[in-house]
């Protein structure tokens, strides 16, 4: 792939999408570290060896705490990796304090905002998109570093300067899932998602692409509280999609396929989604291998160097790679290699952004690029087949759309 940003403007002549799950990070992490008082590595002398402080705020806790945990355990994998095992960079020890979000995004602006005022400079995380969405401004006003997690929501990419992301984006699920589907005039596609700013924002992506192509776009929005989702299951029966789109997210997934599986909604249309994580394979049950997935990655799907390290330093802490892994790992990366541009000072947060911009890196799931004009993260994505029922339901890698296969257009990036 070229060092330089690749052209994204184009829109495949066939497009669909998918996304099953972005959003972010979460639950058992180890102790928040306790920040020092000179860990803005600003000053000289035996300061200039402070720690450099950097807040992660996250869902520890709430309906996405499953992939608030894989991010946790993916960014002290890459922290690791990138700072070659020393914890430190430009002998600046990087310390890191955890807040735990539970998804609620007032509860993560008051977070950063106490970051903030204790002189954080660096903060990364929100699984959830509304989440991002609220903390964005906040770094923008505060002049602060913000690398977004596992959140999909596409707002995210070119809302500020001085806001990055480390996963990927809503609309790149729907670039991957292009050849699930012919020709997109006069067909009919129901999104089926929960109304929260995840699914909002992947119903907004099917309308724009599917729609733009000719294709007639519906959806049916289930309340994130709800747990019965027999009437959701339903209503996108009764639509009679030529193909029903999942985009959903966090523990009631299960309950979803269940639903689904028992209105008979898989022989009644084509049902595209994206895989989730690995805990949730088995409850597809016999259906699993009559849908089409999408995915942003599963254990062992890359195959790369950087993945097998990331599976080693993951193994060795006792935990497993899984869907948003990758997101953390990348995350810490990004952050380290800020951080060496300015030899482990966060004073001028301006150059902290100038290093990200446009670069070019080796990541877990292969070639990565920032994307200098709006800072959309550019990566490979999967299209996948799962094999097998229960306990023996195994992903494998069908097609690597590579990423200008499924960069999203550039966005307007606000100041």
């Amino acid at each position: 792939m070229r060092q330089s940003s690749p052209r994204s403007t184009r829109r495949p002549a066939r497009t669909l999408v998918l996304l099953a799950a972005s959003v972010v990070l979460a639950a058992g992490c180890a102790k928040a570290g306790t920040a020092g008082t000179a860990g803005d590595g600003a000053g000289s002398g035996d300061a200039a060896k402070a720690p450099v402080k950097v807040g992660l705020v996250y869902s520890r806790t709430g309906p996405l705490a499953a992939y608030g945990k894989q991010y946790l355990e993916g960014f002290k994998a890459g922290l690791d990796y990138a700072t070659k095992g020393t914890g430190a960079v430009a002998g600046h020890p990087v310390q890191i304090t955890e807040q735990d979000d539970a998804g609620d995004p007032a509860k993560a602006v008051s977070e950063a905002k106490d970051l903030i005022g204790k002189g954080y400079k660096v903060l990364a995380g929100s699984t959830a998109s509304g989440v991002a969405l609220q903390l964005a401004p906040i770094a923008a006003q505060n002049k602060v570093l913000f690398i977004s997690g596992p959140a999909a929501a596409d707002q995210v990419t070119g809302i500020n300067k001085y806001t990055f992301r480390s996963g990927r984006q809503s609309y790149q699920d729907i670039l991957t899932a292009a050849s699930f589907i012919g020709d997109a005039k006069g067909r009919k596609v129901t999104v089926l998602a929960q109304d929260s700013a995840f699914g909002q924002a992947n119903v907004a992506a099917v309308k724009a692409v599917l729609g733009g192509e000719g294709a007639a776009v519906g959806s049916v929005l289930a309340p994130p509280s709800a747990t019965d989702l027999t009437p959701f299951a339903k209503q996108a029966k009764a639509a009679k999609p030529d193909l029903l789109f999942v985009a959903w997210a966090g523990e009631t997934a299960p309950a979803l396929w269940q639903s689904l599986n028992q209105q008979g909604v898989f022989s009644a249309t084509k049902v595209v989604t994206g895989l989730d994580l690995a805990a949730s394979y088995p409850l597809f049950g016999a259906a699993g291998e009559k849908i089409s997935f999408l995915d942003h990655y599963f254990a062992g799907a890359a195959g790369t160097a950087v993945e097998k390290a990331m599976t080693a330093s993951l193994e060795k802490a006792g935990a497993t790679p899984d869907l948003f892994s990758p997101d953390g790992f990348t995350a810490a990366q990004m952050t380290v290699h800020a951080l060496e541009a300015t030899s482990g000072q966060t004073g001028d947060t301006d150059a902290l952004v100038k290093a990200l911009e446009g670069w070019s890196f080796e990541g877990v799931k292969g070639r990565l690029t920032i994307r200098a004009e709006d800072h959309a993260l550019l990566q490979p994505m999967f299209q996948v087949k799962l094999t097998g029922s229960g306990a023996d339901a195994k992903p494998s890698v069908e097609k690597v759309l590579g990423p200008d296969q499924v960069a999203p257009p550039v966005a307007k990036t606000a100041g």
